[in-house]
Parts: structure tokens; C-alpha cells; sequence
């Protein structure tokens, strides 16, 4: 990686994890409500639906944040429109890059010197880098916070869960109709059972696709399997979303579908979902 990373970088005396942690905790407990992004396994749409349900809050009048703790593969910005953006410091404070419908948007993208840049990080760095943008960005102005997670779980859910702990209002995991999606995203389940974290439910992506020109439904994944692994693993279901030729294109153009095509069946989905936790939360 390269050095002008700022992330995981600077002098002076580094606080100690616990510390790291500490403050991590205080600087999040600002924001009202924190939502995980999960999946399994990956190729299911998991950033697609967290983009565009931090998009779907702004537009209902919640100030909503972005946390993309991906490090490897962090595409949130290209999706949002903010790309090859630069997270700027003011008095010693990481400040958020704004999407162009006021989203603030934190990644590693913004700390990489191009696009191409790989990122040959172990757990540790990984980890310090996260504790980072959770401790030192103003997240000042945010009601609603979503962040998303690389498939799996492994270190980077697994720090946002340690550090926020109780403070998250939950987990939404999101599985393509595959059965081996559905057996990885039971393991996603699992994962937030251990850790006492409440799931909010289980989204099933991918699931039927209609022909733009002749409006034939074909289920190319198949269907229904999200909903048989909710009710099997006795947690939520929270909707099937379709392919969408319109979420590929909106997201290759960074612009959130909920934005450009408010009335795609995707984007309905998607709408809804964030309706429904803002109800909860009233």
C-alpha cells in the first residue's frame, strides 16, 4: 500500500486498542441509529442495497452516513457518484465526502493515491484502519448511519459488531435465491446470534428477472429462498428484490436507483424497507 495513505498513519503516541476502542465507541454514539449491511458470500448486491438504503433515508429526511469498511474493495464511491475524492482533515478531524444528494460517504477509496491501488493489509491494519474511521471522522451531522461489510464474517464485521456493540440496531442480511448463497447467509445469521446482534431481517436480491421488452418474469436464481431461511432460522423476512437492468446502470453512473428510478420494483423494495425502520424508530 502506499505510504500517502493517511489511514493507519501519523507520529505520536497510538492509543492503546481498548483506548482505540473507547473512543470509537463515544464519537459513534452521536448517531442515533446504526444499521449493518451483510452477506454470506459476495456477487449477491449487498453494496447496491446498502448504498441505496442510506440514499432511501436521506430522501425520507434523515441525514444519513455511509461507512464502507470494505478494504480491499472499496466501491462505495464509484456507486455514488464520488469517485476519486479525497477525504480532507480540519483540526484533526476526518471529514466525510458528500455524495451529491448529501449523503457523507466514508471509505478507503478516499485514501488511496488511484483506483488501482491494492491494499495488502492483514487483520490488524484492518482492523486499526476501521477502529479509525469509526474514532476519528466527524460524524457529527448523521441521524442514520449504514455500513457496509464485505461478505463473510470475518474481521471487518466482526470489528464493527465488537466496536459498536449494543449501540447497532441491528444487521440486515441480504442472499441471492442460491442455495449456496442461502447456506452462507444462515452463517451470517449465526454470526449476529453469537454476537447478540438483532437481525433485522433477511433480503432476498436476485430474485426473478423481468424482460424489459416483453415483461416475461423468468427466475434465473430461482425463488423463495430467503423466506424459507428466515422462517427456518426464526427471524424476519424482509422482501424480494428482482434483477434490475435500471440498478446496473444507475450504480455504473453513480446515481443511487432510489434516486434515478424511484418506481423500479428494486427501488420500491428498497424504499420500503427504509419506511419500515423509520417507523420503528418514531
Amino acid at each position: 500500500m502506499s505510504s500517502s495513505c493517511s489511514v493507519n498513519q501519523g507520529g505520536g503516541d497510538k492509543p492503546s486498542p481498548m483506548e482505540q476502542r473507547m473512543k470509537a465507541r463515544e464519537n459513534m454514539d452521536q448517531i442515533p441509529h446504526k444499521v449493518i449491511v451483510m452477506s454470506g458470500k459476495g456477487g449477491v448486491g449487498k453494496t447496491s442495497v446498502a448504498i441505496n438504503l442510506a440514499h432511501a433515508f436521506q430522501k425520507a429526511g434523515l441525514r444519513a452516513g455511509l461507512l464502507d469498511v470494505d478494504i480491499h474493495g472499496p466501491n462505495v464511491p464509484l456507486m455514488c457518484g464520488v469517485e476519486g475524492a479525497q477525504a480532507k482533515v480540519v483540526e484533526g478531524r476526518v471529514m466525510p465526502v458528500s455524495t451529491p444528494s448529501g449523503v457523507k460517504v466514508i471509505s478507503m477509496s478516499f485514501f488511496l493515491p488511484n483506483r488501482d491501488e491494492a491494499v495488502i493489509w492483514r487483520g490488524p491494519l484492518k482492523i486499526g484502519a476501521i477502529q479509525q474511521f469509526m474514532s476519528d471522522v466527524d460524524w457529527s451531522d448523521v441521524d442514520v448511519l449504514v455500513v457496509d461489510t464485505p461478505p463473510g464474517t470475518g474481521d471487518e464485521p466482526l470489528s464493527v459488531v465488537q466496536n459498536l456493540g449494543p449501540t447497532l440496531d441491528g444487521a440486515i442480511i441480504v442472499t441471492s435465491p442460491q442455495d449456496v448463497s442461502l447456506m452462507d447467509s444462515g452463517r451470517s445469521v449465526t454470526f449476529a446470534k453469537k454476537l447478540e446482534l438483532n437481525i433485522l431481517g433477511i433480503l432476498e436480491n436476485m430474485s426473478g428477472f423481468v424482460c424489459p421488452h416483453c415483461g416475461e418474469e423468468t427466475d434465473l436464481f430461482g425463488r423463495g429462498g430467503g423466506e424459507r431461511i428466515a422462517r427456518a432460522m426464526e427471524v424476519p423476512f424482509l422482501g424480494r428484490m428482482p434483477i434490475s437492468a435500471a440498478m446496473v446502470a444507475a450504480s455504473d453512473a453513480g446515481t443511487p436507483l432510489v434516486l434515478e428510478a424511484p418506481e423500479d420494483p428494486a427501488a420500491v423494495v428498497i424504499t420500503r424497507i427504509a419506511e419500515g425502520l423509520m417507523a420503528q424508530w418514531d
